[in-house]
């Protein structure tokens, strides 16, 4: 053991490089599915205009919501490894639990406006 109280906790610089690397090619390999899955919701085609219109405008939310969250997450991961010592990571990890809490609730909260807006409309198409 060393005289540094958090020595033990150190990354090694080949770890660190390692793991910094992963996480950009997980980042890369996500941005290329998130942009397939958005050309396959763009060509996305439903039955009727309103419910087509309104699933539409879900679709496109979930996925801009997905490439959010998961950006967060591979930011988090980053400002880990980075961290100095056990109580930067507690830190990091509240800030980013509170953070996420507040935006899925936001997240929640904007997908069931939109569906209510889907039957609502669908409801003045049949009347």
């Amino acid at each position: 053991m060393g005289n540094e109280p958090f020595e033990q906790f150190a990354i090694p610089n080949e770890v660190r490089a390692f793991i910094e690397q992963s996480v950009a090619q997980a980042r890369t390999a996500f941005n290329g599915i998130v942009e397939a899955a958005n050309q396959a919701v763009a060509q996305w085609q439903g039955q009727t205009e309103a419910a087509r219109n309104g699933t539409s405008e879900i679709a496109h939310k979930s996925m801009a919501y997905a490439e959010k969250n998961m950006s967060a997450t591979f930011d988090f991961a980053q400002k880990l490894m980075h961290a100095k010592d056990p109580a930067e990571v507690m830190r990091l990890q509240t800030e980013f639990l509170a953070a996420q809490t507040q935006t899925l609730s936001t997240q929640v909260r904007e997908l069931g406006q939109s569906a209510a807006k889907i039957v609502m409309d669908a409801a003045k198409s049949k009347s």
